[in-house]
């Protein structure tokens, strides 16, 4: 019997593909690195590539996200996790006022090449505000690019379009699928 590699295996493969592929690439989220992630999404990539690409935050959506933006505007492509969906309320001015409308206020001579990753739906007991699909809010962003993969498979290769992308892209991973 093939192995099968379930979802949340294939959001730590892909990561770590681009990781392997580009230098530039850095990881940063509550709970990444030694610990690998609440729902286990980011395994294997603190070993293979340590503290100085695989970041610990403080729980702060809005630290994650604005650091994410400066590594990237300074040349980095950050993949930065907000663990549950719900919480890019905290980080919404920097999501949609900010981060999608550089490349136009600079007229092109600056990009946010940024991944903001985050697990997305309800139905499964987490409460109340951790259970929201909150995709619309970001659908209609300019400058803005998403992306809801729904089977391994798309996550490995939406994750590298989305890294190697010099728009910011959020990555909707939805919490029933990663067992799957």
């Amino acid at each position: 019997m093939a192995d099968v590699t379930t979802y949340r295996e294939a959001v730590a493969e892909g990561i770590a593909r681009e990781m392997r592929r580009d230098p530039g690439v850095v990881c940063l989220g509550e709970d990444i690195g030694a610990a690998e992630g609440v729902f286990k999404t980011t395994v294997g990539l603190f070993r293979e590539f340590g503290p100085d690409r695989v970041w610990d935050t403080p729980i702060s959506e809005q630290a994650i996200v604005g650091a994410a933006m400066g590594a990237a505007m300074t040349g980095l492509r950050p993949v930065a996790e907000i663990m549950f969906s719900d919480f890019l309320a905290c980080c919404w001015d920097y999501l949609a006022n900010e981060i999608p409308k550089v490349r136009y206020m600079t007229g092109g001579q600056v990009t946010v090449p940024l991944v903001v990753r985050t697990a997305n739906g309800g139905g499964l007991g987490f409460g109340a505000q951790h259970s929201q699909a909150v995709e619309n809010w970001a659908l209609t962003v300019p400058g803005q690019k998403i992306a809801a993969p729904s089977t391994p498979a798309d996550v490995v290769g939406l994750m590298a379009s989305a890294i190697r992308s010099d728009d910011p892209v959020v990555f909707f991973e939805h919490k029933g699928l990663f067992a799957g």
